[in-house]
């Protein structure tokens, strides 16, 4: 009787352990898509992504290369002060996208150009996503901004 149990007992736990890897692996298997590395500037132009790879790319919009062509097309190069990575975007930008401010952007690198699909501008004066300030950090160009502004 007592071995019965022990066996039934083994059972339960092999066939949780069982439904716990099949759902992690289900669970993985759906985020694949849904997951979006963030890279900078410096980090494309060093090791570029596949043309069919969705990631995010985050610096400051390059001075000067702020170009609206016809319709909502736009286009632009963002920096980390160590590399320059040419943008394409078309739509309606963020109220407070401009140049030299931080901006995120969703999209694909093809053939040497990120093709945003989303853009992101920092929703206050003093606000830089984490990624973008950690980037700038690393390239030694970021600059805390001033208290009270």
């Amino acid at each position: 009787m007592k071995s019965l149990k022990k066996q039934r007992r083994i059972q339960v736990v092999a066939l949780a352990a069982v439904a716990l890897v099949v759902s992690t692996a289900l669970i993985g298997y759906a985020m694949r898509d849904g997951i979006n590395f963030f890279r900078a500037p410096s980090q494309v132009i060093a090791e570029p992504p596949g043309p069919s790879e969705t990631f995010r790319i985050g610096g400051l919009v390059e001075e000067g290369s702020l170009r609206r062509g016809q319709g909502e097309a736009i286009t632009f190069r963002v920096t980390d002060g160590g590399a320059s990575v040419p943008v394409t975007y078309t739509g309606v930008l963020p109220d407070l996208f401009e140049e030299n401010q931080g901006m995120v952007g969703t999209g694909r690198y093809v053939n040497g150009v990120f093709e945003a699909s989303e853009i992101l501008a920092k929703h206050d004066e003093t606000y830089m996503p984490k990624e973008v300030v950690d980037a700038l950090k690393a390239q030694g160009v970021y600059q805390e901004p001033e208290p009270g502004s």
